[in-house]
Formats: structure tokens, sequence, C-alpha cells
């Protein structure tokens, strides 16, 4: 099973679901299979922070461009809220990265940089925006 694993994970993959089906228990790469699923719950924690990284980008975007902002960063902001309500719905508990301030000044370094590199200005090294302010901060083309 190892050498599937590094060959064809795809394969793999589909093996062992297989086996688990079949209730054959002691053919399985258990050592690998408890990586993967280990793996499974950081990527649904990464979608979620990615998602929260992209709203702190185009905040800082809409709040130090007003000149440039558009209908299609106001709408990759709500897009994004969309998709952490979809992911929260999926599995509550990855609610507990939106009360966690480490995370939240990890991505707002992560979006500043993005927004440097994008636009070639400056913006606060602490991050300005709290939780909400990412999740319910009303963006309108008027402001």
């Amino acid at each position: 099973m190892e050498q599937l694993y590094e060959k064809d994970f795809s394969q793999w993959a589909e093996t062992m679901a297989d086996l688990l089906a079949a209730g054959d228990f002691t053919a399985l790469d258990i050592e690998n299979l408890v990586e993967e699923v280990r793996d499974l719950s950081k990527r649904e924690r990464d979608r979620l922070l990615s998602s929260i990284r992209l709203i702190l980008h185009h905040l800082l975007k809409w709040d130090h461009q007003p000149q440039k902002r558009s209908r299609s960063w106001r709408n990759t902001i709500d897009r994004e809220r969309s998709n952490i309500e979809l992911y929260l719905e999926d599995s509550p508990s990855l609610r507990r990265y939106l009360n966690d301030e480490v995370s939240l000044a990890k991505m707002y370094r992560l979006a500043r940089a993005d927004a440097i590199r994008e636009t070639d200005l400056d913006f606060p090294k602490d991050c300005p925006y709290d939780i909400e302010d990412v999740l319910s901060r009303v963006i309108s083309l008027g402001e």
C-alpha cells in the first residue's frame, strides 16, 4: 500500500475507500490514512482563512483607494463572505478560527503583502479590522 500511496494517490484513495466499505480494516494503510484525514481538516481551515485573507485584501484596497472602488471588489467581498457561511454550515467547528486573533493577524499580514504588491501603496502594519468588519461591514459603492 505504501508504494501505491507514493505512485498513484488517487488509486490509493479509492482502494482505501473500498477497503473501508468492505470492512477490511486489516488491509488499510493506517499511517497514511490517518495523515490524510488530518489533512482534510487543515484544508477546510485553509479554505476559511483564504476567504478571510481575500476579504482583508479587498477591504484594504477599498479603504485606501476610494477612487478605484468597483463593483468587482464589492462582489469579491460578498462572494467570500458567502463562502465563509457555507464553510461554517458544513464545519461549524471552524468558528474557532473566527475568534482567533492570531489567525486574523496572520491573514492580515498576507493580505497586506498582496495589496502592497498590487497597488504599490503602504498599509497599516497592524490589522485595522476586527472579525466583524471581515464578516459583515457594509460595503457600498456610494461610500
